[in-house]
């Protein structure tokens, strides 16, 4: 089945997401410390994407574009909306309790789709029906959700909806991005869309650590952005 590893992967952030608030009962000191070494750690894998970049330019660009779009359409304040709404028809909301929901909705959802391994991962399982790379996400998403909602909270599982969304249109797309798009122009989308995602990525590890609070969800149309230009770039 086409979207077997999708739905896998959504299972296994929805899992550990409660088996991380089993363990949500911690100090609130050992929290903040396990939140300071998560968003350092996040700040580090996404410098690690964001160097992968074989033009720098063309990602600035991109992103510079992409946060004006954002900005126009607010979607960081719309994800954040979804958030809250989700989360009222799921139990009653605590007392500045919604605002965390949405927050952690927002920034594990982020962390989930930007990476290189949930395109990769969709289009193997909607051309050949292989869903190894998306399994192994799924383990590596699995651990992360136990970590994020024992210090985050319920929001976490929300982030499967987006992500199941996201790499289950990629998956049913499969066949036609692979019958339209060539490899190679493909493999430099891939490239430099991992290089847009690790910018996005140290956003949410500032943000985590609480030294800026950007609204990386707002620099998300740098990705069609990216992928409409690296395209009128293959016509010259």
């Amino acid at each position: 089945m086409v979207l077997t590893g999708t739905l896998v992967n959504g299972l296994a952030i929805i899992v550990a997401g409660f088996i991380g608030l089993m363990v949500q009962n911690i100090p609130e000191k050992m929290k903040t410390t396990v939140l300071q070494a998560i968003g350092l750690a996040i700040i580090l894998l996404g410098l690690q994407m964001g160097l992968q970049t074989e033009d720098f330019l063309l990602v600035i660009g991109c992103l510079a574009v992409g946060a004006v779009l954002g900005e126009w359409i607010g979607i960081d304040s719309y994800l954040n909306k979804l958030g809250e709404w989700i989360e009222s028809k799921l139990k009653p909301a605590k007392s500045g309790e919604s605002g965390k929901v949405a927050q952690a909705f927002v920034t594990t959802s982020l962390i989930y789709v930007v990476g290189a391994m949930a395109v990769l991962g969709s289009i193997d399982s909607g051309l050949r029906a292989d869903h190894s790379l998306l399994y192994t996400k799924a383990m590596l998403d699995g651990l992360s959700a136990i970590i994020f909602a024992s210090t985050m909270g319920f929001g976490v599982l929300l982030s499967a909806i987006p992500v199941m969304l996201y790499q289950g249109m990629i998956a049913l797309l499969a066949t036609y991005i692979a019958a339209f798009v060539p490899d190679v122009l493909l493999e430099q989308f891939i490239l430099e869309m991992t290089a847009v995602g690790g910018v996005m990525v140290v956003a949410i590890g500032l943000n985590i650590l609480g030294l800026t609070t950007i609204r990386v969800a707002n620099l998300l149309p740098a990705l069609p952005v990216l992928a409409l230009v690296i395209w009128i770039l293959s016509l010259f």
